[in-house]
């Protein structure tokens, strides 16, 4: 049976644009934004308390949650694993994804994971279930010109523009800056508190300190200047600078929680300083804290600890007075700080941890997994919750060097308890 020539063309075109119209919402799926979220099936992991050594070796940067789970980055993924002290990455317990948005940084306080994406979306995860809990629209971050490594480490220890500072009244907030604006958003609920216009560039992030100020270096106007803003209201509190200091300096957070957020120091430096000034942040102008001075003195708590001479010296911050001296390290490097513990790298690549308040060792071991051995030099290092994180850089390091010249091994981060 033959359809007449008028019905054939009319079936051809209906059959084209079925067609069309199929290919449309083939794309369509493909390409529209989407999010994809995996929650938990089992059962929320308690907390681990392992012995004191090396745990194991992960391939990516594990950001250490409510002490019971590790949550990682990927380019538009963050997921969880567990346990917290397993040997080797797992399958995730849960994860979540966006697309076409990428993801430049993951905080985490308590069970609450909050995650920023390239189109400025804030979504706040429960770190129980890998559930939504609330998304904000945020300020776009700055595109960065520095390469994203494999491990994903300044994603989750070092967020940028992406910091989280205690109130006095107990609530926690979010603070977020872009290239012109920042934003304070309740970490709770995701209520926006705050949102103010930025300089540009001209004004870089410090940190946020533990007494609720997100801090600035502003260089807009020729000589640099430390900005405090209040975190509950964004208003600026002081804006200061190091009495006698020069035009132009520095500025490195001290005793910070975990990457830039709830800092309670600074240290600052000009030009030619072999180390630089240390000061204690408190309600008011910094206090200058000649103990926090050292290139290289950490500052855990209330004291400052240092190496000095091939010693570690541990001092009162805030008087400056000596608490205790530690020989017999050698050529030790104070690699991180946590409460109540403060970590050293020696020479042969041993981890020593201290009780920064007595100098009593806590914890002494190789930093070597397998046959990996420990001819490697420290990356970037994290360190919460008794647990310390580190990438293995191969020798001699090359930053310019792609990511099987610049790493030391495939599971490049050695992860231990202490």
């Amino acid at each position: 049976m033959r359809f007449p020539r008028g019905r054939r063309r009319l079936a051809i075109v209906v059959a084209a644009l079925l067609a069309t119209a199929a290919v449309a919402v083939i794309v369509h799926r493909v390409l529209a934004p989407a999010e994809v979220s995996t929650v938990a099936r089992a059962d929320y992991p308690a907390p681990a308390r392992p012995a004191a050594g090396v745990i194991g070796r992960l391939p990516v940067a594990p950001l250490i949650v409510d002490g019971r789970l590790r949550v990682y980055a990927a380019h538009r993924q963050v997921y969880a694993d567990r346990p917290v002290d397993g040997r080797y990455r797992t399958s995730p317990y849960w994860s979540y994804r966006r697309w076409p948005a990428e993801l430049t940084g993951v905080v985490a306080s308590g069970s609450t994971v909050v995650s920023r994406w390239s189109d400025g979306q804030l979504v706040a995860l429960d770190a129980r279930t890998g559930g939504v809990l609330w998304r904000a629209d945020g300020p776009e971050p700055v595109e960065s010109t520095a390469p994203v490594r494999r491990t994903w480490a300044a994603t989750v220890w070092d967020a940028p523009g992406l910091q989280l500072t205690d109130l006095p009244d107990g609530r926690v907030v979010l603070v977020v800056t872009g290239d012109a604006q920042a934003r304070g958003v309740e970490l709770s609920g995701g209520r926006e508190l705050w949102r103010v216009e930025l300089p540009g560039r001209c004004r870089s992030d410090v940190g946020t300190s533990a007494t609720g100020l997100l801090i600035g270096l502003d260089t807009c106007a020729g000589a640099a200047t430390v900005e405090f803003r209040d975190a509950a209201t964004g208003e600026v509190r002081e804006r200061w600078r190091p009495p006698g200091g020069p035009d132009g300096f520095v500025v490195t957070p001290l005793g910070c929680r975990t990457g830039g957020s709830d800092c309670l120091g600074l240290r600052t430096a000009g030009p030619g300083d072999e180390g630089g000034q240390g000061w204690l942040l408190t309600a008011r102008s910094p206090v200058a804290a000649p103990a926090l001075d050292p290139a290289g003195a950490a500052l855990v708590g209330e004291q400052s600890v240092a190496v000095l001479d091939g010693v570690v010296v541990g001092r009162s911050a805030r008087t400056g007075g000596e608490l205790w001296r530690s020989a017999g390290l050698g050529a030790a490097r104070v690699l991180a700080g946590q409460p109540g513990r403060v970590h050293l790298l020696t020479e042969a690549n041993d981890l020593v941890t201290l009780d920064p308040v007595t100098g009593r060792q806590l914890s002494r071991f190789a930093l070597n997994v397998g046959s990996d051995g420990t001819g490697w030099a420290p990356g970037a290092v994290t360190a919460e919750d008794g647990f310390v994180a580190i990438e293995r850089l191969r020798r001699p390091v090359d930053p310019t060097g792609d990511d099987r010249r610049y790493y030391y091994t495939g599971e490049t981060v050695i992860l231990a308890a202490t």
